[in-house]
């Protein structure tokens, strides 16, 4: 499975086998966040059992089963782009879980962050988590229930941007990706622009600077190429 085809088969699941996830696939992954901390200068940390996070049914309200292993997404708080970055490589390693047959979940609430299942220094932030595990096959009643409740109506991509001019179809490619990210709520707030000839992201509610990183990932690896962080970021194609 390639990246495109995880985009397509990228599913929110939220209960897990009992079984745990294999020492070469966390092994990869860890490879993995040990590589984009040195590159974006972030703390990701992989948490073997983090099942504590999702104990508490307070916090959690019953929606998790059986979590063991999570993704911890932290960074530096003074970084003006916290949040964009650890969205963009946080769904990277979404999307590389998916290409292991792993199942995953974006999780920016409902957990117990007094629990002290992660070590965050006193300049770092814990923006989010992504519990992942061996899927149960057929999603469970409550999932889908879960499912029904916050799934709005995908936005079209004539929804999801405005050009100036005809667009090129790696732009379409970018945009199909864009459309498959997921999002806080399923709200897509993410607004991409052709103008130009140049194609910027942005949010108008700062709330959602973490979805705009997932977005831009999608966009990168569909459209090939890569965007400055930032709101209103360029995108940089990639040349052939």
């Amino acid at each position: 499975m390639n990246d495109l085809e995880a985009i397509e088969q990228r599913r929110a699941r939220r209960s897990y086998s009992d079984t745990p996830v294999d020492k070469n696939t966390l092994d990869h992954l860890s490879s993995l966040i040990d590589k984009y901390n040195e590159e974006a200068d972030l703390s990701i940390t992989l948490v073997l059992d983090g099942s504590h996070a999702f104990g508490s049914f307070r916090k959690s309200y019953g929606m998790f089963k059986n979590v063991r292993s999570l993704i911890a997404l932290i960074g530096k708080k003074e970084d003006p782009n916290l949040k964009e970055k650890l969205g963009y490589y946080g769904e990277l390693l979404v999307l590389e879980a998916t290409k292991m047959g792993l199942g995953t979940c974006w999780v920016g609430g409902t957990f117990d962050r007094g629990s002290n299942f992660v070590d965050v220094k006193q300049d770092e932030e814990l923006v989010c988590v992504i519990p992942f595990g061996n899927i149960v096959q057929e999603k469970t009643f409550k999932e889908k229930l879960i499912h029904k409740i916050s799934h709005r109506k995908t936005k079209s991509i004539e929804e999801l941007y405005a050009s100036d001019s005809p667009v090129p179809q790696w732009f379409i490619d970018g945009m199909n990706a864009v459309q498959k990210a997921p999002s806080a709520f399923h709200l897509q707030p993410i607004k991409f622009e052709y103008k130009s000839g140049e194609v910027r992201a942005f949010v108008e509610d700062p709330r959602f600077l973490t979805d705009l990183g997932i977005a831009k990932s999608h966009f990168s690896l569909a459209a090939g190429g890569s965007f400055v962080f930032g709101n209103h970021g360029k995108f940089q194609k990639n040349h052939v």
